[in-house]
């Protein structure tokens, strides 16, 4: 593919690695530096003019370092005349802020995407948004790659028998059954009201169930879902995110309940000491690869949302 580069900063770099290997491309050299201070200096040690260029970043932790990194590449590319500057986030933070649900709050969803428009990107790519509708938020194409496949054939190739799908909240019943339908598998939906116990609507009992959100953060919702299923008798308990956010203490808390396996992607680099036995890691690399490799032939990337 002559004339695409692609670069990565400091939010994920495993996850670079795989997507460049899947692309047939090296990674092309920059360098972040921080002053004392704290601010950052990026240096592009490879000339991007007239080139289509694919920056790969998550919005992660830590979040606000690593979006400002990416809007100084972006700036660092646009005054170094690339062709064209494709933004490859496979965690886009600040995305739960996306309304109003109070007076006088702010909609940071909207805000980084037009952070990340007026910057000079031309394309947007993420994976897993926390809402469909933050597509809307941007007024240049946005590919908004989905990691469910990747669940459906992990789960298909367990052959685990009896299975329900299961949305934490009424808010994840949409995704539960995205799940289920690839699955073939009924849905539950776990019910929680305040000042009671959370209960489970569906049929549970001596089934596996498959708890299923887009993030996990701080692990309250799978915390009080397990405890729901264990009260309706589930038998195994699985817990399945695309981004393993686990901030505030849900490493702990995670350990310490009777899940049989966590799954996540890599869309997160998450450090040695929040890695639990029970996980298992699926990478989006692949799938972001091949993402940019349709994208940079000008071919349709409706291949990377079908299953078989």
């Amino acid at each position: 593919m002559a004339g695409v580069k692609l670069f990565t900063l400091n939010g994920n770099q495993p996850l670079a690695q795989k997507i460049a290997k899947e692309v047939g491309l090296p990674l092309s050299p920059a360098s972040v530096r921080h002053f004392a201070d704290g601010e950052i200096q990026i240096d592009l040690d490879d000339s991007v003019r007239g080139a289509d260029v694919f920056v790969i970043q998550p919005v992660s932790d830590p979040v606000n370092e690593n979006l400002m990194e990416l809007l100084i590449m972006i700036d660092a590319l646009r005054r170094a005349s690339a062709h064209t500057i494709n933004v490859v986030v496979p965690y886009y933070g600040y995305a739960r802020a996306d309304r109003k649900a109070r007076s006088r709050e702010p909609i940071t969803a909207k805000l980084v995407a037009n952070l990340l428009a007026m910057d000079g990107i031309d394309r947007f790519i993420a994976v897993d948004l926390h809402a469909d509708q933050l597509q809307g938020f941007f007024d240049i194409p946005v590919d908004h790659l989905r990691a469910l496949p990747l669940f459906a054939q992990y789960f298909r190739q367990m052959h685990l028998g009896d299975t329900v799908v299961v949305a934490p909240d009424h808010s994840g019943t949409k995704h539960a059954r995205e799940l289920a339908e690839l699955l073939g598998a009924p849905i539950a939906i776990v019910d929680k009201r305040p000042d009671a116990d959370a209960g489970v609507i569906g049929d549970v009992a001596g089934q596996h169930a498959i708890i299923i959100d887009d993030m996990i953060d701080t692990g309250d919702r799978i915390d009080e879902a397990v405890a729901a299923l264990r009260a309706s008798g589930a038998k195994d308990i699985y817990a399945v995110a695309t981004h393993a956010v686990f901030s505030r203490g849900a490493t702990q808390k995670l350990a310490d309940l009777p899940l049989a396996q966590i799954v996540v992607t890599d869309s997160i680099d998450l450090p040695a000491d929040k890695r639990l036995a029970n996980m298992v890691t699926l990478s989006i690399g692949p799938m972001l690869g091949q993402a940019i490799r349709l994208i940079a032939t000008n071919q349709s990337i409706h291949p990377l949302f079908e299953f078989e």
